[in-house]
């Protein structure tokens, strides 16, 4: 029976391609605004969470290449 279900929800999907949104997002803007402190602090912890790792990686790349098994 799950496969069915299964599938019967694919067929939905694909005859009526709308997307509902499951969470409540509102067009509202928002309550409190950020300041340019908090801005900066969110663009930095993404800068360093996104291309630090790739960073090391790319900088160590010859060492992963010449790797002795």
């Amino acid at each position: 029976m799950p496969l069915f279900t299964r599938t019967a929800g694919l067929l939905r999907r694909a005859i009526n391609p709308h997307v509902m949104s499951k969470a409540g997002i509102g067009h509202k803007p928002a309550k409190d605004a950020l300041t340019p402190a908090e801005q900066s602090i969110a663009l930095a912890t993404m800068f360093v969470t996104v291309l630090v790792p790739s960073g090391w990686v790319l900088s160590h790349m010859e060492d992963y290449k010449h790797k002795p098994e």
